[in-house]
């Protein structure tokens, strides 16, 4: 919302808004001239041509009720967001995992290659310092978000689906089939002349390929495809690897952001990139600038040999490539993870449970829940805990509060580890807490 929000303003369009708390994007949208409104009035869309509202809106809240009756024309964030991109190339990042760090990475190497793309994204970009901007170019890229359905609103230049897996369930009535379906749909909307870059890696994608034909552009690392990596170096907080196009060798690719995540991340971007008429020599001198984005396996403090690192993670196979990412540093992991969602929970407890085998040490917090949403009986943070003994690691501890979390994190840490905070909810707040706490120490 924010992100499109600064888009708007950009492009000369008078800006209000509300939001529950005050925050720093609230605060850096107010410093650009909109007019911000700290909880929620009727008053408070009085006078709008247009009121855009996020899918964590309840269909009964006072500003939507007032804007109805007024008959304000509303639009849902992905709608005004197809108003966007649908008008010019757009470039439309999907998948379970890694939209973020992938739309942040295209919209860097674009913006550093003279692209002056249009971005809109869900993270701020480390080195542009933003999640948005309103730029002259042909390109918008932003993140195409499965996980309501909004993703089908979509008809863009180029499709990028990065991977898929059974998440969101409780949108698409608990049944994954529906899920895929609805991928098949998204991959479909490209415009003529556009294309579909899919992972060659992913199975389910893998199905989708004699159905998009030529469309399609694959890439992979581990079965064939029209890009490949090969001879790939992981290292500390770093990464590379060889390019190869159709068998024949593009060159190498250093980035640095570790993990083999970001590997297929990197390759997407190519694909994209070269799409948008840049060579490789352009994108591997760009792509290594590339510092991650916020709350992507963000570095957060390096003090005494301790280093605290938070990362959004909020899905099993996340939380394995973070922690194996975390690996390659060589210090002792302690892993701490926040459960988003009971209903997330509850379709992924068994998955939960064995995602944790490569940490030393296991940190479960009580399960960030979104207001209004229903607790399910017998799913716990207590019960997964019992359950990440006997799957994956008999070191794992449950601690309800992310406040209780620093206190022991303070108490216990000592030079050698790598903290590692994970989830979609507020448990980045005991990183930065640990981090500050170092630094002051």
């Amino acid at each position: 919302m924010s992100a499109i929000a600064k888009v708007m303003l950009e492009m000369g369009y008078e800006v209000s808004g509300s939001d529950l708390v005050q925050q720093e994007l609230t605060e850096k949208l107010a410093a650009k001239g909109a007019r911000v409104y700290i909880g929620h009035e009727a008053e408070n869309v009085r006078g709008a041509d247009l009121v855009v509202y996020s899918t964590a809106l309840s269909n009964d809240n006072v500003e939507k009720r007032e804007a109805e009756e007024r008959h304000i024309p509303i639009l849902h964030r992905s709608q005004m967001l197809a108003r966007l991109m649908n008008e010019r190339k757009g470039v439309a990042v999907a998948g379970a995992h890694g939209k973020t760090t992938t739309s942040s990475m295209m919209a860097l190497v674009l913006e550093l290659c003279g692209q002056d793309p249009t971005y809109i994204i869900g993270g701020e970009v480390m080195n542009l310092g933003s999640n948005a901007k309103a730029g002259k170019g042909d390109y918008v890229v932003a993140e195409a978000d499965e996980s309501d359905g909004s993703f089908l609103q979509y008809h863009p230049q180029l499709a990028v689906v990065l991977n898929i897996e059974a998440d969101h369930l409780e949108h698409y009535d608990g049944d994954f089939e529906n899920l895929k379906q609805a991928y098949r749909k998204f991959l479909s909307q490209v415009k003529d002349g556009g294309k579909a870059v899919v992972c060659a890696d992913d199975v389910h994608l893998q199905a989708l390929l004699p159905e998009l034909g030529e469309k399609a552009i694959t890439y992979g690392i581990d079965h064939d495809a029209e890009y490949t990596a090969h001879e790939l170096e992981l290292g500390d907080r770093k990464s590379s690897f060889e390019v190869r196009h159709n068998g024949q060798r593009l060159g190498t690719i250093v980035l640095s952001v570790p993990g083999k995540h970001n590997v297929y991340n990197a390759l997407a971007t190519l694909i994209v990139c070269q799409q948008a008429g840049l060579t490789f020599e352009q994108v591997a001198d760009a792509i290594v600038d590339f510092r991650g984005a916020k709350r992507r396996f963000q570095v957060l403090g390096d003090t005494d040999g301790i280093l605290v690192i938070d990362d959004y993670a909020h899905h099993p196979t996340e939380i394995q490539a973070t922690i194996s990412a975390a690996k390659a540093t060589g210090k002792r992991i302690v892993a701490v993870f926040q459960p988003q969602r009971y209903t997330r929970t509850y379709f992924l407890f068994e998955q939960f449970s064995r995602a944790f085998p490569e940490a030393d040490e296991v940190i479960i917090t009580d399960i960030y829940s979104p207001a209004g949403e229903k607790q399910i009986e017998g799913i716990t943070s207590a019960k997964l805990v019992e359950l990440i003994r006997q799957n994956s690691n008999a070191n794992a501890r449950h601690i309800p509060t992310k406040e209780g979390v620093l206190e022991y994190l303070k108490e216990h840490v000592e030079s050698g580890d790598l903290v590692l905070t994970m989830g979609a909810g507020d448990i980045w707040k005991a990183a930065d807490g640990l981090a500050s706490w170092l630094r002051n120490k």
